[in-house]
């Protein structure tokens, strides 16, 4: 079975991550209105990045390290800008992440995704 890590730009331009065992039947139930409260209340929402894993503990891994990287750096997993990610990465040990609640310092990773990751849609 395969498992998937998604994002989505939501109508609002915010970004909603999520995993799924049934990428297409999860993105129809969010365009919907159907996929949860945040997404239902800023439609539309289109998928503007996914990516498969083998387990859904992996998928789930990477939808909550996505959760906590800032704006930028999610804009730059969507353009698959490596480079870009891997700066914003570094320079994150300079001030606290707190897109996701967090506050420790350098929450965001270099390694957060493997370097294969990324099929924009």
């Amino acid at each position: 079975m395969v498992f998937w890590a998604y994002l989505l730009r939501c109508g609002d331009g915010s970004y909603y991550a999520g995993h799924t065992d049934n990428l297409p039947s999860r993105i129809g139930s969010h365009q919907a209105g159907r996929g949860g409260d945040y997404t239902a209340r800023r439609l539309p929402v289109a998928l503007v990045w996914s990516q498969e894993f083998p387990t859904r503990i992996e998928a789930l891994e990477s939808e909550r390290r996505i959760k906590g990287w800032s704006r930028a750096k999610k804009e730059a997993l969507i353009a698959g800008d490596w480079a870009r990610i891997s700066q914003l990465a570094a320079s994150s040990g300079a001030r606290p992440s707190t897109s996701s609640g967090r506050t420790e310092v350098g929450a965001e990773s270099a390694t957060d995704l493997p370097a294969s990751a990324g099929a924009c849609a």
